[in-house]
């Protein structure tokens, strides 16, 4: 069976040699980008932190507490009193204290 036709009667174009290698050329610095762009898009994340607002709160109070001044030799005298038994407690003043302590932290009066 014969095949009528074929290119229309025109004779073959020759190949262009330069023009597959510039098609080449571009098709491989096309992979590159791309590859190069998928290369940056998985770059290795961070871990991060984030603390909550009690959280905060507490070690701004942390902060300040550690930057307060110490009275040294109040300090001083009171360990010696502990230490050699001198020192007393009065149970209600303490009560009382503790009391009105929580009060402010709970809000209640």
């Amino acid at each position: 069976m014969a095949i009528n036709n074929v290119n229309n009667g025109l004779p073959k174009t020759p190949v262009d040699n330069t023009k597959i290698s510039q098609q080449n050329q571009t098709q491989q610095s096309q992979q590159q980008a791309t590859s190069n762009s998928a290369s940056v898009a998985q770059a290795p994340r961070q871990d991060s932190v984030s603390l909550t607002q009690s959280a905060q709160q507490l070690n701004q109070v942390q902060k300040k507490g550690s930057e307060a001044p110490v009275n040294q030799e109040k300090v001083d005298r009171l360990k010696k009193a502990v230490s050699s038994g001198e020192y007393r407690v009065n149970p209600e003043v303490l009560a009382n204290k503790i009391a009105k302590l929580e009060g402010e932290i709970f809000g209640r009066k």
